[in-house]
């Protein structure tokens, strides 16, 4: 028997349905995908952001790429957790992120952080789209999680909004 067409030794029995775990870690994957993408956007500004607020924003960026990079391993061990796989290539999560790659040439400062709360909205309305499939499931541990993250997206974008003001 290959590897894809493997069946689990044993069937997952969490209470939650099958199609409704299917679901849940289908927009699981969509949020890991914003997750991974936004990571990668945040350390190559990281690495290339230049100007007078080069300082603030290079140390920023360090703080919101590490924030990003520990909060994939969680979403990622949820999907596995409700018995399916979790997308790990870049064509995965270039298919499945709603956020765009980063630009191929660096960007001006500002125009990094406007990218930036762009992508932490874009994956908060990720997140927030999951809620009526979690609750109707009763899938507290997503919840838990989807509340982790949309307090950090929410919270790291009026940070960077703030930044925007003239």
């Amino acid at each position: 028997m290959s590897k894809k067409t493997a069946k689990p030794v044993m069937a997952v029995n969490i209470g939650i349905s099958e199609k409704d775990r299917a679901a849940i870690a289908k927009g699981l994957s969509h949020l890991l995908a914003d997750t991974y993408t936004l990571y990668l956007t945040t350390h190559n500004f990281h690495w290339n952001v230049t100007g007078p607020m080069f300082n603030s924003l290079h140390a920023m960026f360090m703080q919101q790429y590490t924030e990003l990079w520990n909060a994939v391993d969680p979403i990622a061990e949820r999907i596995r957790s409700l018995g399916h796989v979790a997308p790990g290539s870049y064509a995965e999560f270039a298919k499945l992120s709603s956020l765009p790659d980063a630009p191929s040439a660096p960007p001006k400062a500002l125009e990094m952080v406007a990218i930036l709360a762009k992508g932490h909205e874009g994956a908060a309305r990720t997140a927030r789209a999951m809620f009526d499939l979690v609750d109707k499931a009763s899938d507290e541990p997503t919840a838990d999680l989807l509340v982790q993250r949309l307090t950090v997206h929410e919270q790291t974008a009026w940070m960077l909004r703030a930044l925007l003001e003239e």
